[in-house]
């Protein structure tokens, strides 16, 4: 049914849910791609040197190991996985990569880790279901 799958994750017990409910689908419909995106906030420039080498090393290190988790959680899969760490607001990275990657479904997690929540959905999820290119399973 669907090709080119989309997770997007965050770390969060919504996103951990999210990337089994997206593995068994894979499982089940034997995709060509699976990717897998993490995003992270974007480093301010006036930090200055050393402090935004530190900064961006440590946010990389965060994003790096939500990345292990969400493949832990996966297992294997009968097609590739790809994976993205990206620099800058979530839903716009997530729209971003389903844009470029030609992503069929994006899947991922109700409630993140967002400072900012949404009264029924996170704001990256709001964001996301209203500016995707494709369709958008939102797990709870």
């Amino acid at each position: 049914m669907f090709d080119k799958i989309l997770l997007a994750v965050d770390g969060s017990e919504h996103a951990l849910h999210a990337a089994r409910i997206a593995a068994e689908m894979a499982r089940g419909m034997k995709p060509k791609e699976f990717r897998v995106v993490v995003s992270y906030d974007i480093i301010p420039i006036y930090l200055g040197e050393p402090n935004l080498q530190f900064a961006i090393d440590s946010r990389k290190k965060d994003a790096e190991e939500v990345l292990s988790t969400a493949l832990k959680e996966i297992g294997e899969l009968p097609c590739e996985i790809h994976t993205e760490l990206l620099e800058g607001d979530p839903a716009t990275a997530i729209i971003d990569v389903a844009n470029v990657r030609k992503s069929e479904i994006i899947i991922m997690g109700s409630r993140g880790l967002g400072r900012l929540a949404g009264l029924v959905l996170g704001s990256t999820s709001q964001k996301v279901v209203a500016h995707a290119p494709c369709p958008v399973l939102i797990v709870r």
